[in-house]
């Protein structure tokens, strides 16, 4: 390696070790807003509103979800079709595996999470969480593992739905943050609030 190689990576590990440690308080302030009120409204309907049933609302890949939707929103592994699809895929075929295998966890675990990635890639879906989603249908407790395929749509897809409709809003408020990132849907938002301001004129 020549030594103008060797003086280029060094200047790029040292911009990226400054990226990573520079202190930006209005980002960390929405990121801690929008994970805040997101897992807070999953967590208040897991602690009011479900605590007679077997339904455990509050999973853990929820946490890991939130890194991404409000700590790194440019992220591709970030946005909606990912945070959505990703999970999904990644319930159903951690259900459809402890359906199969029941009894078999060195089987079950790493085929659950192993058939997610591999799903994720190949749908354009992939979000990191997805793998724990999967591997909480096999490893959770029984009363998720009793939930059969209804884990698909409640707890994961409602749990889903909230972080997606909290990071929609809070993620939008900043001028400096855009989220999702996607041209045709801030087009699309720009057009909604434009019809709106000119209603309210009228």
């Amino acid at each position: 390696m020549t030594t103008q190689k060797i003086k280029r990576n060094y200047r790029k590990t040292k911009y990226i070790l400054y990226k990573e440690t520079l202190v930006d308080f209005q980002e960390h302030f929405w990121a801690f807003l929008g994970s805040f009120i997101g897992i807070g409204i999953i967590a208040y309907l897991q602690s009011q509103t479900l605590p007679q049933s077997d339904v455990v609302f509050l999973i853990g890949s929820f946490g890991a979800s939130s890194v991404l939707v409000y700590g790194v929103i440019q992220s591709p592994l970030a946005q909606p079709r990912n945070l959505i699809g990703g999970h999904l895929i990644s319930a159903i075929i951690g259900v459809t595996i402890y359906k199969t295998f029941p009894e078999i966890l060195w089987i079950t675990a790493p085929l659950a999470v192993s058939l997610s990635i591999v799903l994720m890639q190949i749908t354009k879906t992939l979000h990191p969480p997805g793998g724990a989603t999967a591997l909480i249908a096999i490893a959770g407790s029984e009363k998720i593992k009793n939930l059969g395929y209804w884990y698909v749509l409640y707890p994961v897809l409602g749990g889903v739905l909230i972080l997606l409709s909290v990071a929609l809003v809070f993620n939008n408020i900043s001028h400096s943050r855009q989220y999702p990132n996607h041209k045709k849907y801030h087009e699309f938002r720009k057009k909604v609030v434009t019809y709106f301001a000119n209603k309210t004129e009228e």
